[in-house]
């Protein structure tokens, strides 16, 4: 059934279950389907006191190490560079990984997953899910930490062609290492309701917004377009769900124009009420400042609310033009575009079902892990590069930066060769296959036909 064989792969990564997000849920369903295809997959992570440290088991049999770091900030751990190598080495070893498979620009362990597997002969794939500048002090010290990471990596998976190019230039890749690989959705979790129809009353408006509320979301330019749409529009009312640094904002926002009953705020949702939420609606708004995919644009169309969303970055890839209205990242365009898509929407010119007849056959996880896989066998048959090779790529970095990470790598070899020494690989135990392969199948397809992509839902660790 499939051409290559099963590898063993750990996805590394500080963003993961039980916090919600894009990056969460791509590494959990990506995980689950690569399991489907059978091969081995296990996540590794921070822990999350006082109940998440150590081994657990998510649906369908996906192990999760919860390693015992604190997160600093925005669930991410602080840079270490050495201290996670112990832990690494150990599930490694036990695990018998062939592969890390590190996430997101701005997690430490992914970061650091990648420097340290050279030194056990794992090969490395890296997913890039967001974009970032190049002018201001936080992108110029992320980018050149991302470079350095990627200097040695074996191949990287961006999520939009947009992010491809923005994570080449970042990390001064070659462009010949990078793959392009959208997020997904399982269409059947995000349906119209039944009692949608083709034409939407003039009365009955509904503005969605599921986001963060942080920056980057474009929450500041919500919160200066949302009254003035509410004064445009009398027939027009918003749901604001999702929880952030900018709540505050939304909330005094509303307070201030007495806007209690046009704005409904909802709080954090939960990914497995996202369609609950999204069917009450007509119109879904995105107001990104910068966005590499916009997993949460493909959910709400699914769902058949027409679309408006800031022009940036990766949006424009997602969906159909007929599908989405488009507006530069400023009030006035904002609300031309959210006048254009209400008389969209009042005169019948969408109809919800048809959106989700088309969305539900453009992104699947299943042909995502078949392409991620296409992936780690090219990276595979490829000759890794060899540690001469590595410091003089790393050197390579800069008069500054490449002396200083060649030293990192200098001292991460060491304190491995420490390791070896103290706890010798052969007094490491060696996990055995809870279930066979076939055991595998059985489960992944059990949970396919359930269709359930909660993250919330845990397995027993034994069979």
């Amino acid at each position: 059934m499939h051409t290559m064989e099963a590898v063993r792969i750990a996805m590394v990564c500080d963003f993961f279950h039980p916090n919600v997000g894009g990056v969460e849920n791509h590494i959990y369903m990506l995980s689950a389907n690569l399991l489907r295809r059978g091969h081995k997959v296990v996540v590794i992570t921070h822990s999350h006191p006082p109940d998440r440290v150590g081994v657990r088991w998510l649906l369908p049999s996906l192990k999760v190490y919860y390693i015992p770091f604190p997160a600093i900030a925005s669930s991410a751990t602080l840079p270490n560079f050495f201290t996670f190598l112990p832990y690494l080495r150990s599930i490694v070893l036990r695990e018998n990984i062939q592969l890390i498979h590190a996430h997101a620009s701005l997690s430490s362990l992914g970061h650091e997953g990648i420097l340290h597997a050279h030194l056990m002969g794992v090969r490395t794939v890296f997913t890039d899910h967001s974009l970032f500048g190049f002018d201001d002090a936080a992108s110029i010290l992320t980018n050149k930490l991302l470079e350095a990471t990627l200097r040695n990596v074996d191949a990287a998976i961006c999520v939009s062609h947009t992010g491809r190019e923005n994570t080449v230039l970042r990390a001064r890749l070659r462009p010949s290492r990078v793959y392009v690989i959208p997020n997904a959705i399982i269409a059947e979790q995000f349906k119209p309701s039944p009692n949608t129809t083709a034409t939407q009353t003039s009365n009955n408006i509904t503005i969605v917004v599921l986001s963060r509320l942080a920056y980057r979301k474009g929450i500041d330019l919500l919160v200066a377009t949302a009254p003035r749409i509410c004064a445009k529009f009398p027939n027009v009312r918003f749901i604001v769900g999702g929880d952030g640094p900018k709540l505050i904002d939304i909330l005094q926002m509303r307070e201030k124009h007495l806007l209690q009953d046009r704005i409904e705020m909802l709080g954090p949702v939960r990914h497995s009420d996202a369609p609950k939420v999204l069917t009450r609606g007509s119109i879904f708004l995105n107001t990104s400042l910068t966005e590499s995919f916009g997993i949460a644009i493909l959910e709400a169309a699914n769902a058949g609310l027409y679309v408006v969303s800031t022009r940036v970055g990766g949006v424009p890839e997602v969906l159909p033009p007929d599908m989405v209205s488009f507006a530069n990242p400023d009030e006035d365009d904002v609300i031309r575009a959210m006048a254009e898509a209400i008389e969209i929407v009042s005169a019948g010119r969408h109809n919800p079902h048809r959106a989700h007849a088309r969305v539900r056959g453009f992104y699947g996880w299943a042909e995502v892990a078949k392409r991620t896989e296409k992936v780690y066998q090219t990276v595979l048959e490829t000759e890794p590069y060899d540690f001469w090779t590595r410091l003089q790529r790393t050197l390579d970095l800069g008069t500054f930066a490449g002396p200083i990470f060649v030293i990192i790598l200098v001292v991460d070899c060491l304190f491995f060769a420490f390791l070896e020494w103290w706890i010798p690989e052969r007094e490491i135990d060696k996990v055995q296959m809870y279930w066979n392969h076939q055991r595998f199948v059985e489960l992944a397809h059990e949970y396919e036909e359930q269709q359930d992509a909660s993250l919330c839902k845990d397995a027993c660790d034994s069979n």
